[in-house]
C-alpha cells in the first residue's frame, strides 16, 4: 500500500475553530524573536516596495546589529538575523530614518504581497490607510492582504482579503478569505473597502471570542459573508455589487530573467549576503517566491539565479540549524550539497524542512517533502512511498527519482 505524502497542518477547519488563550507573537522589526542564532527581526514590506535608500539602509542594519546576510519571507518581507542583545532602539532608529517604520504600533500588521510587476500605487494607498488607522493595529501579525493586478499569481497565496483587478471597466474584486463570492467595486475604492473588510473581520472575531488571527479561523457561525459585506460597504458610501461566483485565474510566478524593463533574480534559499544585495541596483520589489525584481539598472553578476531552468527555481528551505532549536539537520547545507549535483529542476518542487512543522513550505501544489529525522530524512512525494532514514549522500538520488516518477509527471 502506497503511503499518501505527510502533508502539513492546514488553516483550521470551521468545523473544529482555533480558540486562541493569547496574543499573537509573530516578529517584527520591534518585536525581535530569540533564535539559536541570536535575536530575529522581521521588517514588513508592503508589497515588497523598497526603494534604493530603503534597501540600503536594510543592508547597513544586517551589518551592523546582524550576521551580514539577509532573508528574504515568502510574504515578500524581510529578515534580519543574528541580532545581538540590546540592539532594538539602534535598528529601531535605523529604519524609522529609512521610514521603514511610517506607523511603529502598525509594523506587524503591514502585510501587503502584490503582483511584482503591476503598479505600485495600490498597494502604497492601502498601506497608507492600515498606517492611519487606530483599529486595524488589532490585526494579527498573521493576517494577509493581496493586491493581485488580475493575473492571479498573489491570489493563490492563501490572503485573508484579496483585491483582484482591475478589469477592463475600472473595476475590482474583493474576495474575504477563501470563498467562491466576491464583492465588486470600483477601481478607486479597492483601498478603503480592503480596509473596511479588515473591520468586517475584526467585528466577526470579536463576535465569535475566539481570538482568531485568520479569516480561516473564523467559526462556521461567524464566517464572513460576502453579501452581507457589500451592504456594509454601500451603507458606508462605497458602492458594492455582490459577485456570486467570482472568476479564479491563476498565474504562476515571475520566472528569473527579463520581463520588459524589469529582471527577475532568484535568491537561492531567500537567503544573500550584504555584498550581493549591494549588487542589486535602483529600486527593488521583493517577491512571496523568495525572489527580486529589479527595475531600470542593470544588475552586476553576483552569484543569483537569473536563468529561468536553473535547479535552484523549485528548491525551498526552513531555516534549520544552527538557527531554529528545532530543527534535527542543517537542511540548508543539505540542500545545497544536492542542488550541486542536480542537473535539471525536475518535475515537482522540493521543500527542506528540520522539523514535523515544515516552516515555510509551498502553498497550493504537490511538493517533495523532505523532513530531517533522528535517524536521517523522511522523502515523500505524491503517490509514493514514503522512504524513511535517507542518509545525506543518498539523497541526489533518492529526490531524482521522486521528482521525476512518470506517474507525477503525468498529473
Amino acid at each position: 500500500m502506497l503511503a499518501a505524502m505527510s502533508q502539513p497542518p492546514a488553516a483550521a477547519s470551521r468545523d473544529e475553530p482555533v480558540i486562541r488563550e493569547r496574543g499573537d507573537a509573530c516578529p517584527g522589526a520591534l518585536r525581535l524573536h530569540a533564535a539559536d542564532d541570536g535575536f530575529l527581526a522581521r521588517v514588513r514590506i508592503p508589497g515588497g516596495l523598497l526603494s534604493a535608500p530603503q534597501a540600503a539602509a536594510l543592508a547597513l542594519a544586517a551589518d551592523r546589529f546582524g550576521d551580514g546576510h539577509l532573508e528574504l519571507t515568502s510574504r515578500g518581507n524581510v529578515q534580519l538575523r543574528g541580532l545581538g542583545d540590546g540592539c532594538g532602539a539602534g535598528l529601531a532608529e535605523l529604519l524609522d530614518g529609512a521610514g521603514l517604520l511610517p506607523a511603529p504600533s502598525h509594523e506587524r500588521v503591514r502585510n501587503i504581497v502584490a503582483t511584482p510587476l503591476a503598479d505600485p500605487g495600490p498597494v502604497r494607498a492601502l498601506d497608507a490607510l492600515l498606517c492611519g488607522d487606530p483599529r486595524a493595529a488589532a490585526l494579527s501579525g498573521r493576517f494577509l492582504f493581496a493586491v493581485d493586478d488580475g493575473r492571479g499569481d498573489v491570489a493563490a497565496l492563501d490572503p485573508d482579503i484579496t483585491l483582484l483587478g482591475p478589469d477592463a471597466g475600472g473595476r475590482t474584486l474583493l474576495r474575504l478569505g477563501a470563498a467562491r463570492d466576491a464583492v465588486e467595486v470600483s477601481d478607486g475604492d479597492a483601498p478603503r473597502a480592503a480596509l473596511a473588510a479588515a473591520h468586517h473581520f475584526l467585528d466577526a472575531v470579536a463576535a465569535a471570542g475566539t481570538r482568531a488571527w485568520r479569516v480561516a479561523e473564523l467559526p462556521a457561525e461567524h464566517s464572513l459573508d460576502a453579501a452581507e459585506f457589500a451592504r456594509r460597504l454601500a451603507a458606508s458610501g462605497i458602492p458594492a455589487r455582490y459577485v456570486a461566483d467570482a472568476p479564479r485565474p491563476y498565474a504562476p510566478p515571475p520566472a528569473p530573467g527579463v520581463h520588459a524593463d524589469a529582471l527577475c533574480v532568484l535568491i537561492p534559499l531567500g537567503r544573500l549576503a550584504t555584498a550581493q544585495w549591494r549588487t542589486l541596483p535602483g529600486e527593488l520589489r521583493i517577491t512571496p517566491w523568495r525572489s527580486i525584481v529589479v527595475t531600470g539598472a542593470p544588475v552586476v553578476d553576483a552569484g543569483l539565479v537569473t536563468d529561468p531552468d536553473d535547479p535552484w527555481l523549485s528548491v525551498t528551505a526552513c531555516t534549520g540549524k544552527p538557527g531554529c532549536a528545532k530543527s534535527l539537520a542543517d537542511v540548508r547545507a543539505d540542500a545545497r550539497a544536492v542542488v550541486v549535483q542536480t542537473a535539471s529542476r525536475g518535475a515537482l518542487p522540493v521543500h527542506w524542512s528540520g522539523c514535523e512543522r515544515r516552516c515555510g513550505h509551498p502553498r497550493g501544489a504537490a511538493w517533495v517533502d523532505v523532513v530531517a529525522a533522528p535517524g536521517g530524512y523522511r522523502v515523500t512525494a505524491p503517490g509514493r512511498p514514503a522512504r524513511h532514514d535517507v542518509p545525506a549522500n543518498e539523497l541526489a538520488a533518492v529526490l531524482a527519482d521522486a521528482r521525476t516518477d512518470p506517474d507525477v509527471v503525468k498529473k
